[in-house]
């Protein structure tokens, strides 16, 4: 049986289906960039974070639930803020760690045909209309990431982040696999592509790939806190004339503004 398909929201049909009049292009423009605005300000005082991308469709008895949530719990215990894409599936289970921890969790959803609501774990979160604004959002406030099990989002956005690490145009932020037995296949199309001259042998420091979360957190010390010198520092100071907030004085919000072991 073939499965049905989500049904793109018309504003994203009229984006990608070629040009239209100038007038109809810059209301395209200015629509993106007023996400983008609503997105930095919603944002803005999340300090550092570690992105953590995962499958929407895994259930909570799954056992790779109980691993994100633990990944995301002592993530937070670090000192990061946990950014997900905000869905259900794996990304609840990272923000809800990072709340069981008493940190920050935040979450860029995305508009589709069919509903995607936000999970019920986070503090602050941005709906977007379009994947590419969504995808600068979930990089530009992170030092790490970490790819748990996932599917065509999931290997997009580790694609993405690879692919700015590699090039230059992202910092050498760690990127991690969680998931070995997951993951080998994919590994296995990077070494062959290394085998073929398409990837660079010197391009697979990139990644990390383990089960083991004391591994996942002793890399997140060395190659971001440490190598970015990501100690505690000042976060900015909200404007009461834009009528912001710290995350953690929300509305029924009852943390203080970091975790603690």
């Amino acid at each position: 049986m073939t499965p049905s398909l989500p049904v793109p929201v018309p504003e994203d049909r009229v984006l990608l289906e070629g040009p239209y009049s100038r007038r109809k292009e810059l209301a395209l423009v200015l629509r993106t960039v007023r996400d983008f605005i609503a997105g930095f300000r919603v944002l803005h005082f999340s300090g550092p974070c570690v992105t953590i991308f995962g499958s929407a469709r895994l259930a909570e008895t799954h056992p790779y639930y109980a691993l994100t949530r633990e990944v995301g719990r002592r993530v937070s215990l670090l000192g990061f803020g946990v950014l997900t894409g905000g869905g259900p599936g794996l990304m609840e289970a990272a923000n809800r760690g990072a709340r069981d921890a008493g940190g920050f969790s935040g979450g860029c959803n995305i508009e589709l045909g069919h509903e995607q609501r936000p999970n019920p774990y986070l503090d602050r979160w941005i709906t977007c209309r379009y994947f590419f604004v969504r995808k600068v959002l979930l990089f530009k406030y992170s030092y790490a990431f970490i790819a748990m099990p996932g599917g065509f989002g999931t290997l997009d956005e580790l694609s993405e982040a690879l692919t700015l690490v590699q090039t230059g145009k992202m910092l050498n932020f760690p990127i991690i696999l969680m998931g070995t037995a997951y993951w080998r296949p994919l590994l296995d199309q990077i070494h062959q592509a290394v085998r073929e001259g398409m990837v660079d042998e010197a391009d697979l420091r990139l990644l990390l790939v383990t089960d083991d979360v004391e591994e996942v957190i002793a890399h997140l010390r060395t190659y971001a806190i440490d190598a970015f010198k990501l100690h505690p520092r000042p976060t900015p100071k909200p404007s009461r004339l834009l009528g912001e907030r710290r995350w953690w004085q929300e509305p029924g919000r009852t943390g203080t503004g970091a975790a603690t072991p």
